[in-house]
């Protein structure tokens, strides 16, 4: 009798085992999509839909003032400021690549400013992801992606954006989320944020006002 109670017991155990297992890849799958790489590392989408890939691969370099980028988009991107420079501008990369947990940190931060507003903790998370990406989905974590603020000492965050809007595509770069694409990338306009997508692509998504999901639809 206890022999079948026992097996009873362990094949009770085992089910709920699988069952965990089979939940979590389910939450996974449903949650958690992993962006597609197969367009290329510089045409991988990550948004709030699309996940970083676990096994995304990056090999980052040093910039002058400690931030980091991934080191195939260096020499673009040291191209483009140099020609912005040259056009009388003083511009530099505010933030490079972040990782998850610093990510995570960016988020915690914006909530708990919001929470000493007085927002709830639900309308300050809300509030919070309006501005800062869920861990996992934020550009950042690629390397591949910029932001961009001017020297006001010398120059103008107006002049310098608008020289960014205008020429980024010549090295390979987008304004990665123009004011009137909110609705589609889900991000509210930032013209300090470029993203490197190489100049083919990068030409395209200039030449007919597009975001980025437009571009990866076209192709699809």
């Amino acid at each position: 009798m206890k022999r079948k109670k026992n097996k009873r017991g362990l094949l009770l155990i085992c089910i709920l085992i699988f069952a965990g297992i089979a939940y979590l890849l389910a939450g996974h799958v449903l949650f958690h999509h992993e962006a597609d790489q197969s367009r290329g590392w510089e045409l991988i989408l990550v948004n709030e839909k699309n996940y970083v890939p676990r096994d995304y691969e990056i090999e980052l370099i040093q910039l002058s003032n400690g931030e980091q980028v991934d080191s195939r988009i260096y020499p673009d991107l040291q191209n483009m400021f140099d020609d912005a420079r040259a056009s009388g501008l003083q511009l530099f990369v505010r933030e490079g690549y972040r990782s998850r947990e610093e990510q995570a940190d960016i988020l915690d931060e914006k909530i708990e400013s919001y929470l000493l507003e007085g927002y709830s903790k639900a309308e300050a998370k809300e509030m919070a992801l309006e501005w800062v990406a869920l861990p996992g989905t934020s550009e950042h974590e690629l390397g591949i992606a910029v932001d961009i603020n001017a020297d006001t000492t010398t120059s103008s965050s107006e002049k310098v954006y608008l020289w960014l809007e205008k020429n980024s595509y010549k090295y390979g770069f987008i304004r990665r989320y123009p004011p009137n694409k909110t609705q589609i990338t889900g991000v509210n306009h930032e013209p300090w944020h470029y993203r490197y997508v190489g100049k083919e692509a990068a030409k395209t998504i200039y030449d007919n006002g597009w975001c980025l999901e437009e571009y990866i639809e076209s192709t699809e």
